[in-house]
């Protein structure tokens, strides 16, 4: 069966979902408060970013953007994880597949090629402090924004199509929450190397070229903060970078393991525990990071949450 000979009607089942009602349940109360909590969090940084004309500098419209593209990630996934939790057929055509897995790879992909543009502005304000105006200009963050987004769309869709070009076998259950590669690409009856090794060089150019551009711009914004003669100028350099580093670890420490591996790793009970942490996990501590170590962005919530307050009041 193949895309071109009316697979489009078949259906993929779930089967990661627990059976006890109980569990469904809460299941669905956790999951729920964790997307509420992600959305609100990561509102409230786009909603202070927008307000603050303090905040309207390159290192806050990436943060920004990265919270506008972590909404939109969780979105792609998280409602449909809580239909499934309380619905008796945990169904998905393979048309709505294929369009989650474009959608979930492409901002994440997107994701990872934002904390490569954060790296860099790091890089221009410790290194090049003088010529940063210059440089990170409007128009810059822009374009490094809006090709980020593009670039991660166009890759997943190059892969989705791909794999979803193959022929599928009778077997259509899905040993996941939602549609991802790793998981639907055992149900490909097709030479298992060359969808591989397609996979592989998606995921390297989504997550390892991205990686190794935060690499080396930390290389060398530690080599400047080593010169700097104080030791409180040069605590406060890497301060400015202790959030963004701890983000990039959690992201590409998920991505790396899910992704830059063989299909035979593959462990169904494993990979759902870690696709969580991304699709949940990290989400959810990204607001966390960048509001609790940034003094700025804790004003400037308390102000818009002050704001909103007296506003119901009134």
């Amino acid at each position: 069966m193949t895309w071109e000979n009316n697979s489009v009607l078949m259906e993929f089942v779930f089967l990661a979902y627990p059976s006890c009602l109980e569990l469904r349940i809460l299941s669905f109360v956790g999951i729920s408060l964790i997307y509420s909590f992600i959305t609100t969090g990561n509102f409230l940084i786009v909603k202070s970013i927008q307000t603050d004309a303090r905040l309207h500098t390159p290192m806050y419209y990436f943060l920004g953007s990265l919270s506008g593209v972590e909404i939109c990630y969780t979105a792609v996934v998280v409602p449909h994880m809580l239909a499934n939790t309380l619905q008796s057929e945990k169904t998905i055509t393979l048309l709505g597949c294929a369009a989650q897995m474009v959608f979930l790879i492409g901002l994440g992909s997107a994701d990872c090629f934002l904390l490569a543009a954060m790296a860099y502005d790091r890089y221009v304000a410790i290194c090049q402090p003088l010529q940063y105006p210059l440089i990170m200009t409007l128009t810059l963050c822009v374009c490094l924004v809006v090709a980020s987004m593009a670039v991660g769309l166009f890759l997943s869709s190059q892969l989705v199509a791909f794999i979803f070009s193959l022929p599928f076998c009778r077997a259509q259950g899905i040993e996941h929450f939602f549609c991802d590669v790793p998981p639907v690409l055992p149900l490909v009856c097709a030479n298992s190397h060359i969808h591989e090794q397609s996979v592989l060089v998606a995921a390297t150019l989504a997550i390892a070229v991205p990686f190794f551009l935060i690499a080396t711009s930390y290389a060398f914004i530690v080599f400047a903060v080593l010169k700097v003669p104080s030791a409180a100028g040069r605590r406060r350099a890497f301060s400015t970078c202790t959030s963004h580093l701890t983000v990039v670890l959690l992201q590409y420490g998920c991505c790396a393991f899910m992704y830059l591996r063989p299909s035979s790793s593959y462990r169904p009970k494993q990979d759902q525990l870690i696709s969580l942490v991304y699709t949940l996990g990290t989400p959810l501590l990204n607001p966390l990071i960048y509001s609790l170590r940034n003094s700025e962005m804790k004003a400037v919530i308390g102000k818009v949450l002050t704001k909103n307050c007296l506003y119901q009041k009134s």
